[in-house]
Order: structure tokens, then C-alpha cells, then sequence
């Protein structure tokens, strides 16, 4: 199962080489495919127990080293080539995401017990995508990059969203409907239905709201239902 965890590598290859061509569109799609295949390769390994047959191969290395490259080098790229944020700032930008980013990966408390991540985990394959699919303004998409990349340096809460107990079956069920919706218009783009939109916002403010809780107030219950 290492060999699958290791194609995201090709995955991401091609991805980048759409961004470079200028195919948006196939690019976003590539990274997709990227997510699937992160998504996917622990609970096989885990179910053929990879690690007792393999050894010397570490997969959560082998993990960290596919994940930086689909989920920051290849977006990174993207935002260079589509001229995401002001010119004159891409590439202090692009520098900035790749170093806060090494940094968080090299984070030995990257997640709590009960599955959640220290800091943000470093998702520019979901950001830098939302920018090119919502349109966002240069000034709007520096604000937000600034933002998370001082995020993966804290030790706020950011949830696994398959993983986290905490209102699972809602967690899951917007989760579900936000990637897609994401993969919708990725494959539409540069054509995005207003209602696609509207979800596209909607994810990541249920997102917030859970990284609010869990780190401001866990032991607070909200409706009968607990976060930690």
C-alpha cells in the first residue's frame, strides 16, 4: 500500500505540470485526485496492517513527504501562474506558505489524541483552489494566505474531518457535500452555479465554528452535544 500513497507524487507531477500549461481546470482536477488518494491510502494500510510487511518503508514519512507536494507545492505554483495575490507580493507569498508549511510538517504534536490538528494543517490544496474557484480579489486572497500561514503556527484546533467524533454524522454529512460541490466546480470551472457558491462558503464557516469551540471553550456543550 506504499506504492499507493506514493502516486499522489505522480498525481501532484501532473498536476503541476497542468498548472504550468495553463489547463486550470485539469489542474484542479489532478489535485482531486491527489486528495483521494491521501484520503484513502491510511485506511488500507491500516486494514492489510502495511507497516508489519513493509517494514523499513515509513509510511508516515512517506505520507509527509507526497502530502507537502500536493498540498502546498503544487497549489503555491498555482497561485504564482494565475497571479493570485499583487504582483509585486507573489513571491515573498509563495515563500512565506512553503516555509510556514515545512515547518508545520515538521511539527511533532501535529495532532491531539481525540484527532484533531495543532495549528492549520496545511491544506493549500483546499485554499488556494477556493481562491481560483470563488474569484477572490489579489488583496482579499494575501489577507487570507497571511492568516493561515500564521495559523499552522498555533495551537488552534483544526478538526480531521472523517476522523473527529465530535457531531460525526453532521461533521461527515457537510463534509460530503461541501468536497462535492467542490469537485462540481472544479470540473465546471470557469462556470460556477450561484448555489455552488453559497456551499463553498458555507463549509468552511461550520469549520471555523468548530475550531472556535474546540479551542476557546471544549468543555462548553452546545445543544445537548459535547466537542471533546
Amino acid at each position: 500500500m506504499h506504492l499507493l500513497t506514493a502516486t499522489g507524487a505522480i498525481a501532484g507531477l501532473i498536476a503541476l505540470q497542468r498548472v504550468i500549461d495553463g489547463n486550470v481546470r485539469a489542474a484542479l482536477l489532478w489535485l482531486i485526485v491527489c486528495q483521494v488518494l491521501d484520503g484513502i491510502d491510511g485506511p488500507i494500510a491500516r486494514r492489510y496492517d502495511t507497516a508489519s510487511k513493509a517494514p523499513h518503508i515509513d509510511g508516515r514519512t512517506l505520507d509527509l513527504v507526497v502530502d507537502y507536494v500536493t498540498c502546498v507545492v503544487v497549489p503555491v505554483e498555482l497561485l504564482i501562474q494565475l497571479h493570485l495575490v499583487p504582483a509585486r507580493w507573489t513571491i515573498l507569498f509563495a515563500g512565506l506558505i512553503l516555509l510556514t508549511s515545512a515547518l508545520w510538517f515538521a511539527r511533532s504534536d501535529q495532532e491531539t489524541c481525540d484527532a484533531w490538528f495543532n495549528g492549520f494543517p496545511a491544506m493549500w490544496n483546499v485554499v488556494i483552489p477556493t481562491f481560483v474557484l470563488l474569484g477572490t480579489g489579489p488583496r482579499t486572497n494575501m489577507v487570507v494566505s497571511l492568516l493561515f500561514c500564521a495559523l499552522q503556527l498555533t495551537d488552534l484546533k483544526f478538526p480531521h474531518l472523517v476522523r473527529v467524533q465530535a457531531l460525526r454524522r453532521l461533521t461527515l454529512s457537510l463534509t460530503a457535500v461541501y468536497l462535492l460541490t467542490f469537485v462540481w466546480m472544479s470540473a465546471a470551472y470557469p462556470h460556477a452555479p450561484a448555489w455552488a457558491v453559497a456551499i463553498m462558503l458555507i463549509g468552511p464557516a461550520y469549520a471555523a465554528a468548530l475550531v472556535a469551540w474546540r479551542t476557546l471553550a471544549p468543555q462548553r456543550t452546545f445543544f445537548g452535544h459535547a466537542i471533546v
